[in-house]
């Protein structure tokens, strides 16, 4: 029998009730399509080659994980795509632009990635149902105040509603991690477009957490130079705001960048 090996920094789940409990999270609420990324040993591709409310496609990028999984669920042969997901637009697995939703024990060298990539197609990206290093699970869903907050808190935050659902073992892994790991589950809000400059409004938040100690006044001064007395916004630090408030925050400097 074909082993795989750990790649990606991939820990392989090998508990079939943690397996059952990361598929049935998955509400797939008018969604028809999921793909499962980096199924590696097929911890949950049984579970989803069994799943009537949608149809899944596999992607895994190792060759030796791939062909593990073909000799061991033949069904997934004509599924299973053999690539890089991060490098290809998300209609290659299903050839078209219909929602989809993301499922995966993510590998933790790659799991921030994936997000952002999941980020990038919102517009296609329904729902997420993700298996994370505890802490990356926790900082998605801290809410503003936390000192876990940061980007990836306010970005995904912006878009969608994020739920911790469950702590899970590390002791569940072959081979078994140094830390434990976080279900989470993202599921699309109704905002289309933020009420501001969507472009400038991730370059705000981007630039203001690369010093987060700092108050906005002084970590945001490569965008624009403001006066905490004219708008007291800028005497906070950045995990102090929600992300309306660096909605409005993006608003304030749209118009300070208009008017110099």
């Amino acid at each position: 029998m074909i082993t795989p090996k750990k790649s990606l920094g991939q820990h392989f789940l090998n508990d079939g009730d943690i397996a059952t409990r990361i598929v049935s999270a998955l509400k797939a609420e008018g969604i028809n399509q999921v793909i499962e990324v980096g199924p590696g040993m097929g911890a949950l591709t049984p579970l989803l080659l069994q799943e009537t409310r949608f149809e899944t496609r596999f992607v895994e990028i190792d060759r030796i994980a791939a062909d593990y999984l073909i000799e061991n669920h033949p069904a997934i042969r004509d599924k299973l795509f053999i690539t890089d997901f991060l490098k290809n637009p998300m209609e290659t697995y299903f050839g078209n632009d219909e929602p989809v939703a993301v499922i995966g024990n993510f590998p933790y060298n790659i799991s921030t990635q994936i997000i952002f990539k999941v980020l990038e197609n919102r517009k296609q990206v329904k729902e997420v149902v993700g298996m994370l290093q505890k802490e990356v699970a926790e900082r998605l869903a801290s809410p503003s105040g936390s000192k876990v907050y940061g980007i990836t808190s306010v970005l995904l935050q912006a878009y969608y509603d994020i739920e911790y659902l469950f702590t899970v073992d590390e002791h569940v892994f072959t081979p078994v991690p140094k830390v434990k790991s976080g279900v989470v589950r993202l599921t699309r809000n109704n905002v289309e477009v933020l009420p501001c400059d969507e472009a400038l409004f991730f370059r705000v938040v981007k630039t203001a957490f690369n010093q987060r100690r700092k108050m906005l006044s002084n970590s945001l001064k490569s965008i624009v130079q403001a006066s905490s007395e004219t708008y007291p916004v800028f005497s906070k630090r950045p995990e102090q705001l929600d992300v309306n408030g660096f909605i409005e925050l993006t608003q304030i400097i749209k118009e300070l960048i208009c008017n110099n």
